[in-house]
Parts: C-alpha cells; structure tokens; sequence
C-alpha cells in the first residue's frame, strides 16, 4: 500500500536533487559491487541502508559467502578509508582501540606519553567474526560505536566522521566463541542475514573467479558526500500512516502490552524496545532516498522490518521448542498488523 508523498511546494529543490543524486550513487554502487560479489542484492542494499541511517550493521552467514569481500570493496566503492580487524580469543582492547606508549624527544630527552591509534580509527571498520574475541573487548569496540569517540590516558580521541562498523559472525561453529550478549546486539542498527547464492549466481560465481574475469572497483562517493546523505535522511517526511504502523509492529512485539497479539504472549520473552522504533523509522527514511523518493512509504517499513526487529526480539522456550525464530515471529506480526489500518495518535 503507497502512502501519498508531501506537497512538492514544501519540499527543498536542494533536497530534491540531493535524493536524485543518492538514487543516482546507489545504482552506480551496485553497478560497482556486482562486478565482485554475484547476488547479494538485498545485503546491499541494507547495508547501504545501515550507512546512511548513520548505524552500525551486523551480517551473519557461514563462511565463504563473500562477507568480507563485499564490506571491503563497498569501502573502495564509497573512498573510504578501511580497516579490517580479525577478531580472536587473545585480542585485548588496546589492540582495537588503541593505546600509549612512551616517547623520548631526541633534541631534549624528555620522555612523554603518546597515543598511538588502532585499527579502530577509520571510516570503516570490518569486525571479522566479532563472537570470537572475549566479552571485555567486545565491550571496547561496542563503545567506540556507540560514543564514536576512544578515551585512553584520560584524554578522548574522536573517531572518524562517517564512521560505521559491519561486524560479521559465523553462526556454526559456537565452541570457543564468546556470543553477543542481547543487550549488545541491541547496539547495531540491522541484523542482516546472508544466505547462500542461487544457482544461478554461484554458476557465474564459480566462472568469474575461477576464470579471473572479476572488475575493479572504483570510488564514486566521497566520505563528505555520505555525511550529506546521513543529514538528508533526517529531513525525509514520515506520514502519520508510516509512524503508526511503525509504531504498532514495534507495541506488538511485546508481550504484556495490550497492542501484541495472543501468539506474542504465548511465545516471546521480551520484545523490542524504542530503539527498535527509531530504527525502523530512520532505515524506512534511507531506504526511501536510495530508491529516489523523498517519503517514507509502508513498503520501506516492511523492507527494513526484519533486519531492524529480528534481534531485538527473544522468543521463550516454548518459540524455541516448536522452531518459531523471530523472522517466523515478525512474518506471524506482518499478517497480524496490517498497513492499511488506520493509524493515528495515541491519546496515553
């Protein structure tokens, strides 16, 4: 169900041609990618999505799926700066974030402190298998993302500007590996799942690579093009429509309230909170720009949906027992909520 755009007379010429230029770079980009990763088109697009709603992504998938090969040629695509940082057991946080050393002047012998950044200072960061490093530096990285800054030695060390990290982890193997603790997941913006290609696409996968025929990429959006982008999502126009059934799959996730559904009190523990609001929000608004369109639509809310919801919501051990996952759970909540409802303002 469409939702009717605002009034051109209300909408700013610049930001008009700052969406057509968005819609632009973005087709460019997945020109770009789709010389190097074969399919994928969603988990670039929510990526994309990710970047520009100024958050932090998590993709999970089993290995070779061409996780690390997509964030990194989306840095070159976008002339980013890069840092890959693979993650394990002995990583301690000054590793990621950096630390001090002491320094001695060679013209008075003076010794003094000096900070030496990590890998944590770029525009992009890939966290390669971030569930394999243990929980305290886990919480270093977390809040680096969270306050874009690193202090050490009592000073505060700003962080890159943009600056956004896609943290990859491999669901099979879980012995030795440290998981993310819920309220931490809470911390990226999407949850995005990677799975296997189609036939067709591994077909071409396995010709491209084995045949040495994959492209170049080349840069096409300048770091302050991005920060552009990130301050034009802010000003895209939600509808009352938009915000309400937002609103309503977000109350529905949580069992006690009374806008869930029966099934959300039989079988979720704890549901999404008003972070898991704002992002479906803000994705649905950065969705709506790389598309060319300067309002957020219903279809933006159920696109983004999943990868916005999915681990903010805990099913019990009765969802566990009958193998109802949260996607299963959100798919149950898009039947059960529908779009073209009337959606207004609550009174309480």
């Amino acid at each position: 169900m469409a939702t009717m755009p605002p009034p051109a007379e209300n909408v700013s010429p610049d930001d008009l041609a700052a969406v057509a230029r968005c819609k632009a770079s973005y087709e460019q980009i997945r020109s770009q990618l789709s010389q190097v990763v074969i399919g994928q088109a969603g988990v670039i697009e929510q990526v994309l999505i990710a970047i520009f709603s100024r958050g932090h992504a998590l993709l999970e998938g089993v290995p070779g799926l061409a996780k690390t090969l997509l964030v990194s040629s989306l840095a070159q695509a976008t002339h980013l700066s890069f840092k890959r940082i693979q993650f394990t057991p002995d990583l301690m946080p000054s590793d990621v974030t950096g630390t001090e050393v002491i320094q001695e002047d060679a013209a008075t012998g003076q010794r003094q402190y000096k900070f030496l950044p990590g890998p944590l200072f770029a525009h992009m960061i890939l966290a390669d298998e971030i569930n394999r490093t243990p929980p305290k530096t886990q919480a270093a990285m977390l809040e680096a993302m969270q306050e874009r800054q690193v202090t050490a030695g009592g000073k505060t060390h700003t962080l890159p500007n943009p600056f956004f990290v896609l943290a990859t982890q491999n669901p099979l193997e879980q012995e030795g590996t440290y998981p993310l603790p819920e309220a931490q997941l809470d911390r990226f913006l999407l949850y995005i799942k990677v799975d296997y290609p189609s036939g067709a696409e591994e077909w071409e996968i396995a010709r491209r690579v084995t045949g040495g025929t994959l492209g170049r990429i080349a840069p096409l959006v300048s770091p302050e093009d991005i920060v552009v982008l990130q301050d034009l999502v802010t000003r895209v126009p939600v509808s009352d429509q938009v915000l309400g059934y937002a609103w309503a799959l977000v109350r529905g996730t949580r069992p006690g309230a009374e806008e869930a559904p029966e099934f959300i009190h039989r079988w979720v523990a704890w549901g999404a909170g008003p972070r898991g609001l704002l992002t479906l929000i803000t994705c649905a608004k950065a969705r709506a720009i790389l598309h060319g369109r300067y309002h957020a639509t219903l279809g933006d809310v159920q696109a983004v949906v999943k990868p916005a919801l999915r681990h903010r919501i805990a099913g019990n051990y009765a969802a566990q027992a009958n193998n109802l996952t949260s996607d299963k759970l959100i798919d149950m909540l898009l039947v059960e909520i529908p779009a073209d409802r009337k959606y207004s303002k609550p009174t309480t």
